[in-house]
């Protein structure tokens, strides 16, 4: 249960709508309980859910920070379908879309097929487990354990597939953001809270990307001091205890 919890650092710290964020606390609560009374079937069924969110908000990073990369995606995809996604307002569209073929946009962050193979295989263990079928696959929580293992290896290569995208969104909201005569919020970390993270659907494991950013590489910019300034903010609000500790 514990190593299961690790999935949180990779969903969204904050999310657009409540109707959005009891959603993910209903999957947790879900996957928590069946977990405790032994009914790990479900459990897994719940925190596949929970996976498939954390792809859907992958993809809608791509989709916000390079729209271009993210039209290319959908060339293959039917016109409604292509017009839908376009127009999507919330990560959870992408549910309309089978699931293997949402899969095809993580090619877009340079996951090659082998790897897109990989992750479609969780569907198809998700799809065998959903069906009554008369077989419990995962009814001893050894099974799932191996599972969740299995499952967060996918997602950890997934995020690190996702760093560009991060580091582009980051970029680019330390280059609009930096005046706080300008922006919506003058203070810094009201900024960085509602913007960045609220507006971006970022993670924890998303903001240690953030945090990581080599700020340096704007020096050629005439407001690096408030851009420095503005990265210092988050460094103070959002940087872990234990991370500075694992360095």
């Amino acid at each position: 249960m514990e190593e299961a919890a690790v999935l949180a650092d990779y969903l969204p710290l904050s999310f657009k709508t409540p109707k959005e964020q009891e959603y993910i606390e209903f999957l947790w609560d879900a996957f928590e309980t069946n977990h405790t009374h032994g009914k790990y079937q479900f459990a897994f069924l719940a925190y596949h859910m929970l996976t498939m969110s954390f792809v859907y908000f992958n993809i809608w990073q791509i989709k916000q920070t390079t729209p271009k990369d993210f039209a290319m995606g959908l060339i293959g995809f039917g016109k409604d379908i292509e017009k839908s996604l376009l127009d999507a307002t919330s990560p959870f569209v992408f549910s309309t879309v089978n699931e293997r073929s949402i899969l095809r946009f993580l090619k877009l962050i340079a996951c090659d097929n082998g790897k897109i193979g990989t992750y479609a295989k969780l569907v198809d263990d998700r799809n065998e487990s959903a069906h009554p079928n008369g077989n419990i696959f995962y009814s001893t929580e050894a099974a799932i354990d191996i599972k969740i293992t299995e499952i967060l290896r996918v997602v950890a290569e997934i995020q690190t597939h996702s760093k560009p995208v991060i580091e582009n969104c980051y970029r680019e909201f330390l280059l609009q953001n930096h005046d706080p005569d300008e922006r919506e919020y003058p203070d810094a970390a009201d900024q960085i809270r509602e913007v960045l993270i609220h507006g971006n659907y970022l993670s924890q494991k998303d903001i240690e990307i953030c945090l990581s950013f080599d700020v340096e590489s704007l020096a050629d910019c005439p407001e690096i001091d408030a851009i420095r300034e503005l990265h210092a903010a988050l460094v103070e609000k959002y940087k872990r205890e234990d991370a500075n500790s694992a360095a």
